[in-house]
Order: C-alpha cells, then structure tokens, then sequence
C-alpha cells in the first residue's frame, strides 16, 4: 500500500473508477443479451424497443470511455442488422 498522501488518493480514485467501470461493462453485456434474446424469440417489438436501450446504453458508456467509440458502434450496427432481419 501507498505511503504518500497522494499515492493513497490516487489508490482511493482507482479502486472507485474500476468498480464504476466494471459495472459499465457488466451493463453492456445485459443489455445486449436482452437484444439477443429478443431477436432469439422473434419478437420485432421487444426486440426494437431492447435496441433502443442498448444503442442509448453503448453510446453512454462509450463517451464516458469505458469502450472505445469504434467498439461501441460495432455493437450497436451489428444488433441492428440483426434486428432487421428478424422478418426477412
């Protein structure tokens, strides 16, 4: 452990941002497996209304940079397509 007063601020800081971080990243993975099952169940609704939330959730996430932009978009394009599909 840190001696100097700013070493233990900066553990402090750290030990913060990874939990936030952590729990960021678990969020991204709810929230895409609930577009996945949606799309699974072949329900558009459900599965538009899920895409919503995680196109909102990734585009959050990605600004506060816990995933990087490039990453975050992926996601949301490739959750997207597959909704579409869902009726073809």
């Amino acid at each position: 452990m840190a001696n100097h007063a700013s070493a233990i601020k900066r553990h402090k800081q750290s030990v913060k941002r990874n939990a936030r971080n952590r729990a960021a990243r678990t969020r991204i993975k709810n929230v895409v497996k609930a577009v996945r099952a949606a799309i699974k169940n072949n329900d558009k609704a459900a599965a538009d209304a899920a895409l919503v939330t995680a196109t909102s959730t990734l585009t959050k996430i990605a600004g506060k940079g816990v995933i990087h932009w490039k990453n975050a978009a992926r996601k949301v394009s490739r959750l997207a397509k597959a909704v579409n599909g869902i009726e073809a």
